[in-house]
């Protein structure tokens, strides 16, 4: 079942023509669902830590006897760190290779 014709289309690529930080993030998804954990690395390498970051925000909204901002904050500033380092990584150091 070809499962990438039921994607969301990337607005920043429709309207503007240029990936946005999040580009890639479903293909990877559906990469780790079938169990391609280095693929979907590559696909998007800030898959994991998006998981991770929506599991403790998750955790949050779940569990309101811990307080879990400190787990957010750094686990979002990891995300963010990861999905900067990815793009960079996937539209300039991959170039070369």
């Amino acid at each position: 079942m070809d499962l990438e014709k039921y994607m969301l289309p990337c607005l920043s690529k429709t309207l503007f023509g240029m990936e946005c930080l999040g580009c890639g993030f479903q293909r990877g998804f559906l990469l780790l669902v079938q169990g391609d954990f280095s693929g979907a690395f590559k696909m998007y390498p800030a898959l994991f830590t998006t998981l991770l970051f929506l599991g403790i925000v998750g955790l949050n909204l779940i569990d309101n006897n811990r307080n879990y901002r400190k787990w957010i904050i750094t686990s979002a500033i990891l995300n963010g760190i990861f999905m900067i380092g990815g793009y960079f990584f996937k539209h300039y150091y991959s170039l070369y290779f």
